[in-house]
């Protein structure tokens, strides 16, 4: 381990110049950006754009909410509504202090209420699905059943601040305005849209309405005429909410867990949502789902299949999109997230808030960034609203009620956690340091841990984790050797100081594993291997001179060939080799070809200790995976080639490890085939021919110098050493020639016309 420690400054450079790391080389684990620490578990840490981590806002759990599913949340000032499932309730929630109460105010005869707005004197209206109806409750009053819109579901409900209610609805797509004072209503835009899923009103009345099915962002003007301001590249604009100096934030998405399943509407003019029920009641189905493409679907609630949401196989989309309008509706994307649902979005203390899923994380987006604020590490957060100290934000699934506490935005945590998402080695390393980079000081401090196992997944095999050491870097010599590693941040502060982290690196080195030849063959005879662009004529090759060094001529320069595309020629009395082979660390290899005669071999017997000095090299450094050479320098005999692969390029000497594979036999064959007997029985000459190492191939005849013809073999299969050939000569023949080829591409020639004489 002390070698690991001396190798770490060759490893950075290494690593800033782009070099290929082998297993001796010391490899360095850096974290250093935004999407890297997210990619772990992060409490009461913020992380911004640039992949700072810093202590986040203090955020406390003030009530827990005992419905299953809560699908809207409205309020300020301490007073909230929120709407959940499966049972249709529309609950009340206070806070106070760090603590919440939560009262039911009412239950809807539907199960799921995906709508509540909460007017300035506390009238709550809710909107239930499916077979939708808005519901009406003053402060002191009952129950009432305030409009019926004759639609499946109630998506968004928003005050107009003159006695008037605005409902969103689908799968019709409209857009209905409610008189609070009489109850009359009229349909204000009927879209061709499949859902309006979100709504906003601007100043002056006009109203900025989100679809799902098309994505579109609209405005509508109190006549009912529209105009389309955004069309998003997802499916469906969620959320909408008021900004700065007259602006509007809006979120486009495409996600399996969204409400709204549009797979039928794709096909068809209407579709379902997931809570879809023909009957009133309906069967839950969490966060355990699974959606299309493997990811887990949140908030499916369903009564038959498990629903597509708003994301198609196809979309390759990013799964949300932040939108701004400024006071023209002129429309910018200010940020794109490839993996979150963006659920909801508030604008206060100078900064948008974004709320999203699958994994419940709430950022903030203020000066082109966007810093995540709080990690629930579960289900999604689905509701923002304003609170007494910042933020008040709900989730579903495990459905509780959180929000900022303390000061002025809620004040710092006084500590928190970052933990890494396990790395992976790719094969069995040991551990070198810990390290990180940022500011600390005057009480703050970080303090860094980690562990080690084999598993991918921490359990209880892994090592416990390491001593926290306050030092900007701590040794890990004594942590376990392992595949996996993970490590732990602990951020603490001092009053309103925060330490800042903008890396985490920890080196490591791989424990060098032996190479695989997972293949070795021989091609057949007289077959070469060249570069794809060597183009010789009629497809032959020549080298340009011998072999000065070794006995071989070999095609090309086998020391400096390069692995690559190759193509098959055909050159006589040539052998090639070719394997495959390949090395668990990555390590470049470097190969080397030997032979020994069979029968040597054989003699001496497996495992023999002097086997070894049986074997003599053909050549040695190969890069390339094949050899072509020339294999009449060797006498004709049965022979095996070892390749041996060696890492030693990429490890220190003493620690190279080499695997090797022996070929079958091949048998060298330089010497054509031999007429053993021939005799003549009237016009039918038979001749027995042999060949020493190689079967044949092919026996043709020529009769007086005419062309070639195949010979009749006596057992129907030209496939032997030994064969009985049967030749037909009728007549005076004057000529009669047999030519033979054996398998190693031998070819001779046989006069049968004077053995033979004359026929009786």
């Amino acid at each position: 381990m002390a070698r690991c420690a001396t190798r770490v400054l060759a490893g950075i450079l290494l690593l800033l110049t782009g070099g290929v790391a082998g297993a001796s080389e010391v490899q360095i684990w850096r974290a250093d950006s935004q999407a890297a620490f997210l990619a772990g578990e992060l409490v009461d840490v913020s992380v911004d754009r640039l992949g700072i981590l810093r202590l986040a806002q203090r955020a406390e759990q003030f009530a827990t909410v005992a419905e299953p599913f809560l699908f809207s949340f409205v309020g300020t000032e301490g007073r909230f509504a929120a709407g959940t499932g499966n049972s249709g309730k529309v609950l009340e929630i206070e806070l106070d202090g760090d603590s919440g109460s939560i009262a039911e105010l009412f239950a809807t005869e539907e199960p799921e209420v995906f709508a509540v707005w909460v007017d300035r004197d506390g009238t709550v209206y809710a909107g239930s699905s499916p077979d939708g109806k808005v519901y009406r409750k003053r402060p002191e009053g009952e129950v009432e059943e305030l409009f019926d819109p004759d639609a499946q579901y109630i998506w968004a409900l928003l005050g107009t601040g003159d006695g008037g209610l605005l409902v969103a609805t689908g799968p019709e797509g409209q857009l209905h305005r409610v008189d609070l004072a009489s109850g009359e209503s009229k349909l204000l835009y009927d879209s061709s849209d499949v859902h309006i899923r979100s709504l906003a009103l601007r100043p002056d009345g006009t109203v900025l309405a989100g679809t799902a099915g098309e994505g579109l962002l609209l405005e509508i003007d109190a006549e009912g005429r529209a105009r389309t301001l955004y069309d998003a590249a997802g499916p469906e604009v969620l959320a909408i909410t008021p900004g700065e100096d007259g602006a509007f934030y809006a979120s486009a998405l495409a996600s399996e867990a969204s409400f709204v399943d549009l797979s039928r509407a794709r096909s068809s003019s209407s579709a379902s949502s997931t809570a879809s029920s023909s009957t009133g009641s309906t069967a839950a189905s969490g966060s355990n789902s699974s959606s299309a493409n493997g990811q887990q679907s949140a908030v499916t609630v369903q009564t038959g299949a498990v629903s597509a949401g708003s994301r198609s196989a196809s979309f390759k989309g990013p799964r949300s999109e932040v939108l701004r309008i400024d006071a023209t509706g002129a429309v910018e994307s200010i940020w794109k997230f490839e993996m979150e649902t963006v659920y909801a979005l508030s604008y206060q203390q100078e900064r948008l808030w974004v709320a999203t899923g699958q994994e419940g994380k709430l950022f903030s987006f203020r000066n082109d960034q966007m810093v995540l604020e709080k990690d629930l590490d579960q289900s999604q957060i689905v509701g923002l609203a304003t609170g007494p100290a910042g933020p008040v934000f709900a989730s579903v699934n495990a459905a509780a009620v959180y929000g900022f506490v303390g000061g002025d935005g809620g004040g710092l945590a006084r500590q928190g956690t970052v933990t890494a998402k396990p790395l992976d080695a790719s094969s069995v390393a040991s551990f070198g340091s810990i390290r990180w980079r940022g500011r600390a000081g005057d009480g703050a401090v970080v303090a860094l841990s980690a562990r080690s196992g084999m598993s991918s997944d921490p359990d209880e095999t892994w090592s416990d984790w390491t001593e926290a050491s306050v030092a900007r870097e701590a040794p890990l010599f004594d942590l376990p050797p392992g595949r996996y590693l993970q490590w732990r941040a602990e951020l603490r502060g001092s009053g309103d100081l925060t330490p800042e982290v903008v890396a985490v690196e920890v080196t490591y080195r791989q424990h060098n594993l032996k190479p695989e030849i997972k293949k070795l063959e021989v091609l057949p005879a007289g077959t070469i291997l060249v570069p794809t662009n060597f183009n010789p004529s009629n497809q032959a090759y020549e080298p340009a001179h011998p072999n000065r060094d070794r006995i071989f001529t070999t095609v090309g320069d086998p020391a400096q060939t390069q692995k690559g595309s190759t193509k098959s020629l055909w050159k006589l009395g040539y052998r090639t080799l070719r394997w495959e082979a390949e090395d668990p660390n990555e390590d470049r290899l470097r190969f080397r070809l030997a032979f020994a005669r069979e029968a040597a071999l054989a003699a001496a017997g497996e495992g023999a200790s002097d086997a070894d000095a049986l074997w003599l090299e053909v050549a040695d450094d190969l890069k390339a995976t094949f050899f072509s050479f020339d294999a009449t320098v060797l006498p004709d005999g049965v022979y095996r080639f070892r390749v041996s692969a060696s890492d030693k390029l990429d490890n220190a000497p003493g620690e190279a490890l080499e695997a090797e594979r022996v070929s079958a036999a091949v048998v060298v064959d330089h010497s054509p085939a031999r007429l053993v007997e021939a005799s003549r029985d009237g016009s039918r000459v038979t001749a027995v021919v042999e060949d020493a190492w190689s079967p044949l191939r092919e026996a043709v005849v020529s009769v007086d110098a005419g062309e070639w013809r195949a010979a009749l073999v006596e057992d129907g299969l030209l496939d032997s050493q030994r064969e009985t050939l049967s030749i037909d000569a009728a007549g005076a023949v004057r000529l009669l020639l047999l030519r033979l080829t054996d398998a190693a591409h031998n070819v001779t020639t046989i006069d049968l016309s004077d053995q033979l004489g004359s026929a009786e």
